[in-house]
């Protein structure tokens, strides 16, 4: 379901990713639910979005293989919340290096407005998208942070993919 042209079968594997990662509104989804919100409305609400563009990313990141849904009770009213894939996990590297980038090279409009990567293991904000700059550490979402200064005083720790079993809208890798 391409929301703009379609680079899928692009021979440049920049362009391929860009297909699914390049669209500012996924890229904000998926910040979402890293950050623990993968219910309609608390993404809705963090992001000020009107809901058809809403249900249109999460059903592209959804269909990509980044997010799955999993099922939960609201009262007597079975919903889907959304949740991070291995494959959507995988992609923390590359939300990483815009945050840094950004931080890098990009004004914040307030004294407020920043984020910082930070690797859990030894504490610090690392200048590195998939390294922590100041241990050598892998950075995964399971041992990585985010602060950002308009969210939290503190960092948050990252969501991360369920097991297996656990996404039943999950496709199985083909062979």
């Amino acid at each position: 379901m391409p929301l703009r042209s379609d680079w899928s079968e692009r021979t440049c594997s920049l362009a391929r990713g860009l297909d699914i990662l390049g669209d500012p509104w996924g890229s904000l989804v998926l910040r979402e639910v890293f950050f623990g919100n993968g219910r309609f409305d608390a993404i809705k609400s963090r992001l000020h979005v009107a809901d058809n563009v809403l249900s249109k990313r999460l059903g592209w990141l959804v269909e990509a293989g980044l997010l799955a849904q999993r099922p939960y009770l609201d009262g007597a009213r079975t919903r889907q919340e959304y949740v991070l894939t291995p494959k959507g996990e995988d992609a923390l590297p590359v939300l990483n290096a815009i945050i840094l980038w950004s931080e890098k090279h990009l004004d914040a409009p307030a004294d407020n407005a920043h984020m910082r990567v930070i690797h859990n293991g030894c504490g610090l904000p690392t200048a590195s998208a998939d390294t922590c700059s100041h241990c050598g550490s892998r950075l995964t979402a399971a041992n990585t942070s985010w602060h950002s200064l308009t969210r939290s005083e503190h960092p948050l720790a990252l969501a991360t993919a369920p097991a297996r079993r656990d996404l039943p809208n999950e496709s199985e890798p083909s062979a």
